[in-house]
């Protein structure tokens, strides 16, 4: 009966009966009344609530757990009275977990530092033991013990925050990449228009010079950016990722399929993104992505520098500490995210970005020859089967032309002088007809330079027919809404500037599929 009676005192408390509890007091019903209500002596009830404050759940969150997740959250409910030489253990233990994510630590040095202060003290498997089990209880998830400077894990929130478009109140859904480091637990959060790889790479990267350095690895969740393919053995890597990574010594490890441990960290984090960032900044508007990532800003620094539950410091602080200093510095320049596109070189000794249709030259001996272009926000690399061959500074203006006179032969170069402004100042000095003339001729190509030669043909017939025929000419071809050099062309060989639509009209045969002149007024 006795040893009955034992067991029954040590037994914990069912799941449901926790759940019950947990929900009382959530309503705001008095530790009294949940105590008569559901059975729990009040100590206990209070020891409960207790943990549930401390880590700072609310009832939502309770109910999708399962019960031995509770089970290792919330503990045993009667723990017998700890020794004066657990007493005098436990308050070690923070220092403990602090010392342990330096390279090189191990619990058997932390066990010889204590023993040689407490003689007295537990044996080395004891001091492993009572460690394991204060974790457990104080930081209740799946642990792994995390070196300092080793890793940084990233992943976005799977809920989006929004801008409003100041004039036409146009929502739009904003992703939020969050970065946390394993040993510090250091977070970083930014708001960004798109999950796409340059998007991803640009806030990892941010991410790294927030921290001021650069861990051994970047651990991606398996994200489509980041991934090409997932594997339990060897993911294949997005290799715009992969060559940012090379750029700033790292590794991606992507968490491994069905391991949640790789995942709990960065997890977790997103938890407290909604709690601590979604839940303020839901109920403001923000107009400009800018205005956003200040306000998340502040918010992250705050979470950062405030204690962490069951510790005597921050994350800040455990960072500047313990963490930083193992971080790898950053290279002297950053990445530069580039996009690839083949394409061919021109007769004019130019290629098309198609992004921007804007066009750049390249050393005029590579005409015809198949290339890659290579271009970030800034720049644009011509290569030639991996060589260099010329590099631009970026222009978006589209049909625009970035000419290194270099690169012409001397046949070339005089094209570079050709430009839409000169045409058109060309034809506005012979009449304004002219001028409207080539405004259309100049119109109706996919870029100006292909009416370039047109354009110089038409002019040049005032040097052969004079000023008057050639304004006529222009004037008769847009009547007819023919914008091009043959239309010129044939108007004044066959001398129609001289006729009127009456003249016009009779020295062409009768025929229904004919226009008459009627069709031009």
């Amino acid at each position: 009966m006795n040893n009955n009676r034992g067991i029954m005192a040590n037994k914990k408390t069912d799941m449901s009966k926790l759940r019950q509890m947990l929900r009382l007091y959530a309503q705001g019903e008095s530790k009294l009344k949940i105590s008569d209500l559901t059975g729990v002596a009040r100590n206990t009830l209070k020891k409960y609530i207790k943990i549930y404050i401390d880590l700072g759940m609310d009832l939502s969150e309770v109910d999708k757990l399962s019960d031995l997740e509770l089970d290792q959250l919330f503990g045993d409910n009667l723990m017998p009275e700890p020794t004066d030489r657990y007493k005098a253990l436990e308050p070690l233990f923070p220092l403990v977990e602090k010392e342990l994510k330096k390279r090189g630590m191990t619990r058997q040095i932390q066990w010889e530092r204590y023993i040689a202060m407490q003689p007295d003290g537990y044996s080395l498997s004891q001091f492993k033991h009572h460690f394991q089990q204060w974790q457990r209880r104080s930081k209740p998830v799946m642990h792994i013990e995390h070196v300092a400077g080793d890793k940084m894990y990233i992943d976005y929130a799977g809920e989006k925050l929004h801008l409003v478009n100041k004039d036409t109140g146009e929502i739009t859904d904003v992703e939020v990449f969050i970065s946390i480091l394993g040993a510090s637990q250091l977070t970083y959060v930014e708001g960004v228009l798109s999950q796409r790889k340059e998007d991803l790479i640009s806030c990892c990267e941010h991410a790294l010079f927030y921290y001021g350095g650069v861990p051994m690895a970047i651990v991606p969740d398996n994200l489509k950016s980041a991934v090409i393919k997932s594997s339990l053995y060897e993911p294949t890597l997005n290799q715009a990722f992969e060559n940012f990574a090379l750029h700033y010594s790292t590794t991606i490890l992507p968490a491994r399929a069905y391991k949640p441990k790789d995942k709990a960290l960065v997890e977790g984090a997103v938890k407290i993104a909604y709690r601590r960032i979604y839940s303020v900044l839901d109920n403001k508007v923000f107009h400009t992505l800018e205005e956003l990532n200040e306000a998340i800003k502040e918010i992250v620094e705050l979470h950062n520098n405030t204690r962490m539950t069951g510790r005597p410091y921050s994350r800040r602080a455990l960072f500047e500490d313990v963490e930083r200093s193992a971080l790898h510095p950053l290279p002297e320049l950053p990445y530069e995210f580039k996009r690839h596109q083949q394409a061919t070189i021109s007769v004019n000794g130019h290629v098309c970005l198609k992004e921007d249709r804007h066009y750049y030259s390249a050393p005029y001996h590579y005409i015809g020859k198949k290339i890659k272009i290579m271009y970030s926000t800034t720049h644009v690399e011509i290569y030639y089967n991996y060589v260099l061959l010329a590099r631009h500074k970026r222009d978006r203006r589209q049909y625009g032309y970035t000419t290194d006179k270099e690169h012409l032969a001397s046949t070339h170069k005089y094209l570079t002088e050709w430009n839409p402004e000169r045409f058109l100042n060309w034809a506005e000095s012979i009449d304004g007809s002219v001028r409207e003339f080539i405004v259309g001729l100049m119109a109706s190509k996919t870029h100006p330079e292909q009416a370039y030669k047109a354009c110089q043909g038409v002019l040049g017939y005032e040097r052969k027919v004079g000023r008057e025929r050639l304004t006529n000419a222009c004037k008769r071809a847009i009547e007819y809404e023919n914008y091009s050099y043959a239309a010129i062309k044939s108007i004044l060989e066959n001398k129609y500037d001289f006729l009127t639509y009456v003249e016009l009209a009779s020295d062409i045969p009768e025929h229904e599929n004919i226009r008459g002149e009627n069709y031009y007024s």
